[in-house]
């Protein structure tokens, strides 16, 4: 069951790296602007917006890699940045897109259930 706990927070982590990736460096060019259908005016007008939102994105990596590292001893701070990235993925699949509730949101409620179930 660890195992398969790790996995699934090493995938959630290196998923919200390729979201910083996606916000913080690409989002004004063309597989950013695919990625969030954005037009280049749409990207050029919120690209600080999207990086500062990257950054973030980059801090949940991190708090998920960290409670990783520490094994079971780091159960607290892995179970801290999973509500954080499932809050995040609520608000975003309730603003933004619902599409965000299967990609982010879902992800972080199994590792969760998962995790209390061990």
């Amino acid at each position: 069951m660890d195992l398969i706990i790790a996995v699934i927070v090493g995938l959630i982590a290196v998923l919200h790296l390729y979201f910083l990736t996606l916000e913080m460096f690409l989002w004004d060019k063309p597989a950013g602007r695919r990625a969030f259908g954005l037009s280049a005016e749409e990207a050029a007008t919120t690209k600080v917006l999207a990086a500062n939102q990257g950054l973030y994105n980059g801090f949940l990596a991190a708090g998920l890699i960290w409670g990783l590292y520490l094994g079971r001893a780091g159960t607290d701070i892995t179970v801290f940045f999973l509500l954080c990235v499932l809050a995040a993925g609520l608000f975003g699949a309730a603003t933004a897109s619902r599409k965000i509730l299967f990609i982010q949101a879902l992800p972080a409620a199994v590792a969760l259930v998962l995790i209390a179930l061990r």
